[in-house]
Order: C-alpha cells, then sequence, then structure tokens
C-alpha cells in the first residue's frame, strides 16, 4: 500500500512540474493543482495508513488504535488553500488572456522595430513641438 501511495505522489509531481513549465496559462494552472494533489497526498499518508480506524480516542477503549487527527487536518486546510489559489489564478488567466488574446505566459520580444541600444542607452525621442501661448485678446488666447 505504501508503495502505491509513494508513487501517486511522484507521478502526480513529475506530472505537475511538467505542466507547470509548459507556455501556457491553462496547463500551468492544472500543473499546480495536480502539485498540490500531490502534497495533499503526501501529507495524508505522513500520519500513517490505517484503514478504519477512528480519528479520535474512546475513554471507554485504551487500547483501542486510532488515526492520526493532524495529518487530516493539514490535508483539509491544504485543500481549501490550493481551491482559492487555483481560483486566483483563473481569474488572472482570464484577464491576461481577454486582454492579449492568447493565454501564452512568455513575453515575445520584436527584434525587427527594437534598435540595438546597450544598457542604459535609452531610444532618441523625437523632439516636442515648442508650446505656444496666444496673447491675450488674440483670437483662442486667455481672456480674465
Amino acid at each position: 500500500m505504501e508503495m502505491l501511495v509513494a508513487s501517486t505522489v511522484g507521478v502526480l509531481t513529475a506530472g505537475g512540474i511538467y505542466l507547470i513549465l509548459r507556455l501556457r496559462a491553462f496547463p500551468v494552472i492544472l500543473g499546480l493543482s495536480l502539485l498540490s494533489y500531490a502534497v495533499n497526498v503526501f501529507l495524508f499518508s505522513s500520519g500513517g495508513l490505517a484503514v478504519n480506524l477512528p480519528p479520535i480516542l474512546d475513554k471507554y477503549a485504551p487500547d483501542q488504535a486510532y488515526t492520526d487527527p493532524l495529518p487530516q487536518a493539514l490535508v483539509l486546510t491544504a485543500i481549501v488553500i490550493s481551491f482559492g489559489m487555483t481560483a486566483l489564478l483563473v481569474m488572472v488567466a482570464l484577464g491576461a488572456f481577454l486582454e492579449a488574446d492568447t493565454d501564452a505566459v512568455d513575453m515575445p520580444v520584436d527584434t525587427d522595430d527594437a534598435p540595438d541600444t546597450g544598457p542604459g542607452d535609452a531610444p532618441e525621442m523625437p523632439a516636442a513641438a515648442p508650446a505656444t501661448d496666444p496673447a491675450p485678446g488674440a483670437e483662442g488666447g486667455r481672456t480674465r
């Protein structure tokens, strides 16, 4: 049983890392979800794999075995946090998709239009036209 749980944690972690390294927003979100599932299974298995045992002590049966309730509480907390994180990431990815019309998470650089400047060199800006203030009383000028 422990080998099955360890393999499951390994497969979920590998799949999550693979999806996180993709260049699209949706696979990144799925990868983070798989990674959080792997952490949940790991936390749950850290309490020991006891089947059909209560998570509480019974005062009338002092010799009774029980399941450690702390990993269960940690997993419940991790599920709530991962749900909130996933909802936030979906909203951020949806906003980015609606803004850019693509779900790519990389930022392509257009090398055709960019001048080759060294660090600290700012591209030249066109000179601004001098501001003219018409004389008072003239057409379009200020009058008090």
